[in-house]
């Protein structure tokens, strides 16, 4: 006798629903925020900049971020500058960038990345010593500041924390006993950076990392006209000069508040 059950409508409904659950979700693509579209001070708390300059950055990189195709529902370029913003201005986690603009922490992680590699290409064109204005209107901008004379940048190390390295870890670890990359700056009195060594671990001083610097070679080949100041971490040269340890009642003092004053510059420019 046949079996009753073969063509059981119970099992037929069965596999039709584990077909179903073996669907894939339909994709849900959440709004993407429009930047621009908010007010001003909303822009410069959130991505420190404007929106004529974020389009003014964005003019320039464009061509090294935009995506090749349109699958997947990329980001704009300007979204990728924008991420990429906002990482740089609060220096928070991935995730929490990617939490505030609705996007995925390897979206974030994917922008930060572009935006730092566009960036470094223009990095010649627009960070040059001793800068961009003629040599006398720089010195005369810092003398204007305490009267110290032939002045063309202020110099200074700071540290940029980073995660512990897998390799040489201990090169890495700083004074205070952080993991980091010892950073130097140059700046004019405008606080536009016109120098940067970025590739020294956190254990090295700034003292070495001037010295075996590029430009420490070409002013002591006398390539430039002027001065550059710094801190007591720094030999004294003829064409880096630092405060007197212990200055005398008089000249040494007035040289000393006068070097404070204009060397703030560049203690400025890295804090701002």
């Amino acid at each position: 006798m046949a079996c009753p059950f073969e063509n059981d409508r119970v099992e037929e409904g069965a596999a039709l629903l584990r077909g179903e659950l073996h669907l894939r979700p339909e994709r849900v693509i959440r709004p993407r925020i429009d930047v621009l579209a908010f007010p001003e001070h909303f822009l410069f708390e959130r991505y420190r900049f404007t929106s004529q300059s974020i389009i003014y950055i964005h003019n320039l990189i464009r061509p090294y971020i935009s995506n090749i195709t349109n699958r997947s529902h990329p980001l704009t370029s300007q979204q990728i500058l924008c991420v990429a913003l906002r990482f740089f201005a609060n220096g928070s986690f991935l995730y929490n960038v990617g939490d505030a603009e609705h996007l995925s922490k390897a979206t974030v992680c994917r922008a930060v990345r572009k935006v730092c590699l566009a960036l470094k290409r223009l990095l010649p064109i627009f960070i040059v010593f001793p800068g961009h204005k003629p040599v006398r209107a720089i010195k005369e901008e810092f003398h204007r500041i305490a009267g110290f004379p032939s002045v063309i940048g202020c110099i200074d190390g700071t540290h940029i924390p980073i995660t512990a390295p897998s390799h040489n870890e201990a090169d890495y670890v700083n004074r205070k006993s952080i993991h980091s990359i010892n950073v130097q700056i140059i700046c004019d009195a405008a606080h536009i950076i016109s120098n940067v060594e970025a590739k020294w671990p956190g254990s090295v001083h700034d003292a070495r990392i001037y010295r075996e610097s590029n430009l420490s070679n070409r002013l002591q080949r006398g390539e430039f006209d002027g001065l550059l100041l710094g801190d007591r971490g720094y030999p004294c040269q003829p064409r880096l000069l630092t405060p007197y340890p212990d200055p005398e009642p008089g000249p040494q003092q007035n040289f000393n508040r006068a070097h404070c004053r204009t060397r703030a510059r560049v203690e400025m420019t890295i804090h701002c």
